[in-house]
């Protein structure tokens, strides 16, 4: 039995894989939706949870998708799934152009932080205070890791502070689009298209 047998075993035993890693929600679906519309070529989903969106990605597309998840649990669980997936912080491990379509559904819930629970559900869903926490390295980083003619799926919450994710796009040096929208009754879940200006 190999070591991440072991793990998935332990996990499996102890009923850790619901309460660490993401689930697919609404937010999961939208971004899915833009994915098989917009991706192309080599596809990373960062921050991939349980492995879902790339799943659907992959064998709705025939696309060749990477997974990359903070999480060890939810990096193995995208890996039953049969997406390659490994552990990384964002974008750091990625060589420059090595993407022709990135596609994120970052932590974005606002979140005081004497109210943090520092758990793997915690990284999950919690955007710091501003809710933008990692929205914004994410922007600084992707155009290294995107091909010339690549595109980057990245779903904003209305709570994240919309124009302010628009104004950190631009920054970043990108135009974008709206591909997929949805209202809920607490906020709006929108996948934007961002492409090099």
């Amino acid at each position: 039995m190999t070591a991440d047998e072991r793990d998935a075993d332990l996990a499996q035993r102890r009923g850790l894989d619901d309460v660490t890693v993401y689930q697919p929600a609404e937010d999961s679906g939208l971004l899915a939706e833009a994915a098989i519309e917009e991706a192309h070529g080599r596809v990373l989903e960062v921050g991939t949870g349980s492995g879902w969106v790339a799943e659907r990605v992959a064998t709705e597309r025939d696309l060749d998708v990477v997974g990359s998840d903070l999480n060890p649990h939810a990096a193995r669980q995208a890996r039953e799934r049969g997406v390659e997936a490994v552990v990384a912080d964002l974008l750091s491990p990625f060589r420059a152009d090595a993407f022709d379509a990135v596609c994120f559904n970052p932590p974005y819930l606002p979140t005081d932080p004497e109210n943090e629970w520092d758990d793997w559900m915690e990284h999950a869903l919690s955007g710091g205070e501003s809710g933008r926490e990692l929205i914004e390295p994410f922007l600084a980083d992707v155009g290294r890791v995107l091909a010339p003619d690549g595109v980057v799926l990245l779903l904003v919450s209305s709570l994240t502070g919309y124009d302010e994710v628009l104004a950190l796009v631009e920054d970043a040096g990108f135009d974008h689009e709206v591909v997929v929208e949805e209202s809920f009754p607490f906020e709006t879940l929108t996948v934007l298209a961002l492409r090099r200006a």
